[in-house]
């Protein structure tokens, strides 16, 4: 079987794992500040604030930013559900607004309708590594005095041209930006996240959150030659990352570059390949250049399932198109959200036509090769 996805790590994650545990200090401690420092200063961010998944870093982001009851935040549906659950975390309501039927990330010229007096921020996503067109988007909210977040989950590694210089996503063009490390992103440190921001109140403001809102980090109270009481001012939460996990993600963010520049060769190589089927191939903007964490192609008047039954039978993995929050149980029947008059058509035709395709470090030539024989087989036989 052809997996759709396969995490890179070697005898260096091992061994920095290893040694934290040997350390006898384990959670969050020295690893998780030189993670987030090696992280900021390659993002090109001020600072960033590691956290347990990017559920946590998302809720964190929103929270820091005051973002509360009654609150109304922009966002897609088409997102993994985590978009959208961050924004309910804060008792605040979710508005959706459609994305661009070619990147697959927010259409920013459906934003300012949906601006209420209640708009407190925009949650865009940069979708499976594309990036988004955040500099408009901030704009827009600029211009309305609302908060920007960027749900950046799969877009380490991922680059967008602002006034003709490339920049890495993450050096926060909104207000924050935060990331994934689950294992089916570029890099992984088991489960994870990360906050970047360029505001050291912000950033003050998120790690004394993750951490119960105490007052006296663990690190300082060990290395005190007095006593110290903490303090909790606020209420918090216990969303930190281990010294074991960011011992792994400092070595596995020493490899990000070579891991990005071997995706855009499987993603080249994919898109020459896929040029004579009745596919839609992923669209990259002259301004954006993607990680490719997923490869992802419309099959429009195809039959979704089908194909990709068809190929797991012949041991080629796949997955459906993105999700679309709005139509789960979660947010259709229980959870208050707002939809568009107009309704979602492109995140649902994403959704309903879209396949992503196998795209992993270690994936060989032979292997793209098999992926494309198998889907061109799959639709000659449910045509």
């Amino acid at each position: 079987m052809i997996p759709i996805a396969k995490p890179l790590l070697g005898e260096e994650e091992a061994k920095a794992a290893s040694e934290a545990i040997l350390s006898g200090w384990v959670t969050q401690g020295p690893r998780v500040k030189q993670f987030e420092e090696d992280f900021a200063a390659y993002t090109g961010a001020g600072f960033a604030c590691a956290t347990s998944s990017c559920t946590t870093a998302l809720h964190l982001a929103l929270k820091g930013l005051g973002v509360g009851s009654g609150d109304e935040v922009i966002t897609v549906s088409h997102s993994f559900i985590a978009t959208v659950n961050a924004v309910r975390y804060c008792g605040a309501v979710p508005v959706f607004v459609d994305v661009d039927d070619r990147t697959f990330n927010m259409d920013p010229a459906l934003i300012e309708a949906a601006i209420t007096p209640k708009t407190k921020a925009i949650l865009c996503v940069h979708q499976i590594g594309m990036p988004c067109d955040v500099e408009a988007i901030v704009a827009i909210a600029r211009n309305h005095g609302l908060k920007v977040v960027e749900d950046a989950a799969c877009c380490a590694g991922s680059e967008i041209r602002i006034n003709g210089k490339w920049e890495k996503i993450g050096r926060a063009h909104g207000d924050a930006a935060c990331f994934s490390f689950h294992p089916r992103k570029v890099i992984t440190t088991g489960d994870g996240g990360m906050v970047t921001c360029n505001d050291p109140e912000l950033d003050g403001k998120l790690k004394l959150l993750r951490q119960h809102s105490m007052s006296v980090p663990d690190t300082v109270r060990h290395n005190a030659k007095e006593i110290i009481f903490e303090e909790y001012p606020a209420m918090g939460y216990n969303y930190r990352m281990t010294d074991i996990q960011a011992g792994i993600g400092i070595e596995q963010l020493k490899r990000l570059d070579g891991l990005v520049a071997e995706r855009r060769k499987l993603a080249a190589l994919y898109s020459g390949l896929l040029a004579d089927l009745p596919v839609v191939a992923p669209h990259q903007p002259a301004w954006a250049s993607s990680n490719w964490q997923s490869y992802q192609v419309l099959c429009p008047g195809l039959p979704q399932k089908a194909i990709m039954q068809a190929m797991q039978d012949n041991g080629v993995a796949t997955r459906r198109g993105i999700m679309n929050a709005h139509r789960e149980r979660a947010y259709s029947e229980n959870e208050p959200c707002v939809l568009p008059g107009q309704g979602l058509p492109v995140s649902e035709m994403i959704q309903d036509t879209g396949i992503i395709l196998p795209l992993f470090p270690g994936m060989s030539e032979e292997q793209v090769h098999t992926v494309v024989d198998e889907l061109k087989k799959a639709i000659a036989s449910v045509k």
